[in-house]
Formats: structure tokens, sequence, C-alpha cells
């Protein structure tokens, strides 16, 4: 069993990425299929959500890409621009001292912006199949030299209908190449693609962590994006009291689920001045302050801790009554891994799920995926522990998009553009990252010289410029801060 991702072979400069984010150890998918993909092996890897998938593949790639070459080398396509965004980000992440250029391309923006990053460059392209055939048919688009195809979320693709897309897209690629596919169940189409369009590929099958909670009292809490630092204080402070309905919760611990590092910290930060004895956990903390969290809420001095989902993996502390879910997880596996966090060892554990009105979509995929109705919070509610019952064969997880087309969306100008370093994939990304919103809530988004267009949800605009100002957008951007402001309407 390897325990630090030198031990699988990988490059200096690519472990000198890994340490910058404070990656460890490898998961097991990422321990299994590395070496493999090393080897030039074809790999099918049947794992869920959240356990490293990622890293699996896009380590090996970016060990695989000569930056030298001008072409695109490794494709990765993806089912939905939010995964496209989230899978460049984090190759960009991992392949920071490489010089491997990766381009993100997607529908729902200007296709112009990423012709042009295509003929810049780009050894990596990541992209939703719809848009990768609209540039190959533009030929804009080149996969001759393409010598690394990898189908992520490959069950996905199914369930969408993009399946024939997909097989003209393989038919395209060098017939030398090598192929990875990731998927979370293996329908009979799925093996199918593998038996035509892969060569003696190892199969890596690992399943995601079982968690026990029956032991978990599950509630939802109806909230507005507006009152939610204030809620949280509220059940907070509920719920950490020790009433005569539950006598165990003296010295209980809490955990507030957030989805980005920057909300992670500005809710820190509200906790803190409302008087609370409270740390926060993220990815952008050194190692040696995660480590100091991380010792202070084991040994009990900090009774709440703040964390992100990456953050907080493999955190075991059995003295922890109460997770709330600040932010709707991704997916309900994400919602059972966050849970479980709580009931540990017998004790009774709570959790409290905020929910805004645009995620109730996403609330009730978790209901379908655990079971059961979630009931609602109230003061001093009681409700008996929530088991989740056997998943269901098919990959439950939701698409996070928006699903009301008449919402009135407000056109925004950013002060910056190509000449800053910028990109549409970037925009998006700093926009979901900072102010909470999921990937298709970020509309047309246009990039010119000097500065960039984009629209989001009228209601959330306010929130989203406010969560931008200074904010450095853009890896290429040189930390630059941008200013955000809404287009005067004539």
């Amino acid at each position: 069993m390897a325990t630090s991702f030198a031990e699988l072979g990988l490059s200096e400069p690519t472990l000198r990425a890994l340490h910058d984010v404070g990656y460890e150890a490898p998961s097991p998918i990422q321990e299994q299929a590395i070496p493999e993909l090393l080897r030039g092996r074809d790999v099918i890897g049947q794992a869920q959500t959240g356990t490293g998938k990622t890293a699996a593949f896009g380590l090996p790639i970016l060990e695989y890409v000569d930056p030298s070459e001008q072409t695109v080398q490794a494709l990765v396509l993806t089912p939905t621009r939010e995964l496209c965004i989230q899978v460049t980000q984090a190759l960009r992440t991992y392949g920071s001292h490489t010089g491997v250029d990766v381009v993100a391309v997607f529908g729902g923006a200007p296709i112009r912006g990423q012709q042009s990053q295509l003929r810049a460059g780009g050894h990596v392209v990541v992209g939703t199949v719809g848009r990768v055939l609209d540039l190959i048919s533009r030929a804009s688009l080149i996969l001759h030299d393409c010598r690394f195809v990898v189908l992520d979320e490959a069950d996905e693709m199914l369930d969408l209908g993009f399946l024939e897309d997909v097989e003209r897209i393989l038919s395209l690629t060098p017939s030398s190449r090598q192929t990875a596919l990731f998927s979370a169940t293996m329908p009979p189409p799925i093996r199918a693609l593998a038996d035509r369009y892969m060569y003696e590929p190892t199969l890596i099958h690992v399943e995601a962590a079982t968690l026990t909670i029956d032991t978990v009292a599950q509630f939802q809490l109806p909230v507005q994006m507006r009152e939610k630092p204030d809620k949280l204080v509220e059940v907070l402070r509920a719920e950490m009291r020790s009433p005569r309905q539950r006598p165990d919760a003296a010295g209980a611990q809490a955990i507030v689920f957030v989805r980005t590092k920057v909300r992670c910290e500005q809710l820190f930060r509200t906790l803190r001045d409302r008087g609370m004895n409270v740390r926060a956990l993220h990815g952008d903390m050194s190692q040696g302050s995660r480590d100091g969290v991380m010792l202070a809420f084991k040994g009990g001095r900090v009774p709440i801790l703040v964390a992100t989902d990456v953050a907080a993996r493999g955190l075991d502390i059995t003295t922890v009554t109460l997770v709330v879910n600040y932010d709707v997880p991704i997916s309900p596996d994400t919602y059972v891994h966050r849970i479980g966090r709580t009931g540990r060892v017998g004790r009774a554990g709570r959790a409290i799920t905020f929910v805004e009105r645009r995620q109730r979509h996403e609330l009730e995929a978790i209901e379908r995926h655990i079971g059961t109705h979630i009931a609602q919070w109230e003061e001093g509610a009681v409700a008996a522990p929530t088991p989740v019952r056997e998943r269901p064969r098919r990959h439950s997880k939701p698409h996070v998009s928006r699903r009301d087309d008449h919402e009135p969306y407000t056109k925004l100008v950013l002060s910056g553009g190509r000449a800053a370093g910028l990109n549409v994939a970037d925009i998006v990304a700093s926009v979901t990252s900072a102010a909470g919103l999921d990937g298709e809530a970020v509309r047309d988004v246009l990039v010119l010289d000097r500065f960039s267009f984009l629209s989001v949800p009228a209601a959330e605009a306010d929130r989203v410029i406010a969560a931008l100002h200074g904010h450095a957008i853009g890896a290429r951007a040189r930390g630059q801060a941008m200013s955000l402001e809404r287009v005067p309407v004539k």
C-alpha cells in the first residue's frame, strides 16, 4: 500500500504541486489507477464522486504531456459544464510547475474565445461533448496527436444521451491512444463502449466509504440567502447548549460545512464576531495552520469548526454531535459523508441542512438517495434518527443546474479581459467559488480585450458583486484584483 504520492512514481514538479495544495497520501482509486496509467495501460475505474478520480487520471496526464510540443496531447470529456470547469481548475493546479497549458471548452460561452485559446496552445483540452464536436467540425480542435483520452462520469454521459457523440469523438483520435474511463456504475452500454474502444483495460473498483448514520437525526431548514448567517447563529446557540431533552449535548462539538474556501473564511469571521469560539479549515491554509486547527478541535478546545469538504477529508472525531450543511452538498454521496461525521460510537447525532428555494431539487435528490423525507427543524425539535436505506443501483447524483428558465438575469461588467490573462473558465470558476453559485447560474460570459461581460440571476447580483470585490480572478491574472458592477440600463 502506497503511503505517499512519491511512491507512485510521479515526477518532482507534480509532487511539488501536490505539496502546495496539502495532499499527503493517495486515495484508494489514486493508489491503484496512477501506476497502471503511468505504465501505459488502459484503465476502467468504477468509483463514486468524491473518491479522488480527477487526480487519479489527471496526474498521469501531466506526466505524459510534453509542454514543448504545441499540440493537443490529451482530451478529457465531461458530461456537464460545471464538471468541465472543476476538472480544468484541478488540472491547472496539479500542473502549476510543469508548463502544461489546460484549456476548457464548453457550451453556453462564446466559441470564438475558446478557438483563440486553442490556437494559442492547449496541451490538454477538457470539454463537454457537444462543444468538443463543434470545435472539431470547425477544424479548431485537431486530435491527430491526442495520445490520452479520459471519459469522466461515463454513466452520466449515457443518461444525457451523449454516448453516440462520444463514440464519434473516440473514432477521430489515434488508435494507439491510451484510454481511461471512469464511471460510478457500469451499465451494459458503458461496458460495450469499453469493449469497442479500449485495449485490455485494467479494471479498478473502489467502493465508496460506507458510513453508518442510523444514529443521526436529520432536519432541513428553509432559508433565504440573506438570512443564512443569522439563522446559523440561532441554530448553533439552540443546539450547542444543554437542554433537558438532550443531556448529552454538554461538551458537544459541531462542524459547519460550506462549499467554498471563500465562504468558509467569511463565515468563520461572522461567527467569531458574534462571540463564538470557532475555527476555519480550508485548502488555502498552510499545513501547519491546518494541523493547529485539527489539534484544537480534536482536543475539545474549539467547539465549532467551519470547513470545506476537501479540508475535512478523513476527519474522525467521536465527540461531534452536530453537523450543519450551511450549503447544500453538491451530491447525495457528499451529504452522506458529511452527516456521517456525527453520531459516532453510539452517540446521538443531529444534522441540519440549510435549503434555499433554488436548491429544493438538490434536497429532493438527497431524499431520493437516502430513501426518506427529511423533517423540518425548529428550536427544540426532536426527531428519531433517520436510517439511510440501501443505495439505489443507478447513480443518483443530481445535475446542479438552474431549473427556472424564466428567472430574471442581470448583466455585469468586469474590469479585466484577455489582456489580464482571463478566459471564460477563469471567470465562471471565480464566481462559483467566491459567491457560492453553481456553474450553470453564470451565463453569457464574453471576454474582450480590456473587460468582460457575464450574467447572473438578478436576485444574486448584489451578492456576487460584493463577493468578488477585491478578489483576484484567474491563475494567469497575476493576483490582480478587479471590479465588478452592473451594466447601466439605458
